[in-house]
């Protein structure tokens, strides 16, 4: 459905994106995940058509962006980070508004408001409404075409609790109906409960794009096995380190140790015969955020599972 290769975007002498590469499958949904500056809005901007890229290609459904520019855009909707309307005008008027300009049947407002749960505001100005209450009413915006691409900057940004929980059932009913959806977000949750795959972004250049469930499963993230110890000895964070583990670190009479899955019994069984006293234990599966840390602060290249994509240069600039 998306093709984008060796997308860059700099303005001047500063680089916000830096030779990009990937591609989302029809009927996909595909989260940007990355710190503030990362690069996820410029490369959104350029997806919609918004922002010329300075060097890179893209692709919707083979139609090459920039040079068919109408055809590329009849196939997608886009919502901005950030979202103004005028506050004098009613959730109704403001759809109307769009309905016209992108030449739609006026029954759309009356779908999209049932969609969002907006029905028992949609005679409010803007001036009522709370700016959760003006997110939702973007994101009605941008489903008013019923476009197959929809590219949706941080979604979810400023919705309450219930217009989160409304908002995700309305991205899942979309994505299951076979729309492709790329957003961005810094809310986790999000992503790992909607997304099918995952591209990390740090300054500008792309740290892994993988399955949420494979970027949880570890990517080399280690498991935390968590031991309540009766005898707790400095020693033995030691025993745990020769027998394999990442890391080991005492707290009172909890010790923590990270390892590979296939040594935790290895790592257990040299601590029992060191002398320690192991109470019980648990383990602590590592969490997409863990992860998304990991990337963050290491931007550690990874393995992209058949999906072309740069990792970072650490001498790059901040995008």
């Amino acid at each position: 459905m998306v093709e984008v290769s060796g997308l860059t975007k700099r303005y001047g002498g500063f680089t916000a994106v830096g030779g990009i590469s990937f591609e989302v499958r029809p009927g996909e949904c595909f989260a940007l995940l990355g710190p503030n500056g990362s690069g996820k809005t410029t490369t959104l901007k350029c997806l919609a058509g918004l922002a010329l890229p300075s060097a890179g290609r893209v692709r919707i459904s083979g139609i090459d962006l920039f040079e068919n520019p109408r055809a590329a855009k009849a196939l997608l909707s886009y919502l901005p980070q950030r979202v103004a309307f005028h506050e004098n005008l009613t959730a109704r008027e403001i759809l109307a508004f769009y309905c016209r300009l992108r030449a739609l049947p006026p029954e759309r407002i009356a779908a999209v408001l049932e969609e969002l749960d907006l029905g028992g505001f949609q005679d409010k100005t803007m001036g009522e409404f709370s700016g959760g209450m003006v997110q939702r009413l973007g994101i009605a915006v941008a489903l008013l075409p019923e476009a197959p691409l929809l590219l949706l900057d941080e979604p979810a940004v400023s919705l309450d609790p219930e217009g989160a929980i409304r908002f995700r059932e309305v991205l899942r009913s979309l994505n299951r109906a076979g729309k492709t959806i790329i957003f961005s977000s810094h809310v986790l949750a999000d992503v790992e409960s909607l997304a099918d795959r995952v591209a990390i972004l740090v300054a500008g250049r792309m740290a892994a794009v993988q399955s949420t469930e494979r970027i949880e499963n570890g990517l080399g993230a280690a498991a935390r096995l968590h031991i309540r110890l009766r005898n707790p000895k400095p020693q033995f964070a030691d025993v745990a380190l020769r027998a394999g583990a990442a890391d080991a670190r005492l707290l009172h009479e909890s010790l923590t140790v990270s390892c590979a899955p296939n040594l935790r019994l290895p790592v257990l069984e040299a601590l029992e015969k060191a002398g320690a006293g192991i109470e019980r234990f648990f383990t602590g599966e590592p969490s997409l955020e863990d992860v998304y840390l990991r990337y963050v602060n290491e931007s550690a290249p990874v393995d992209s599972g058949g999906v072309s994509g740069s990792v970072r240069d650490p001498s790059a600039p901040a995008g």
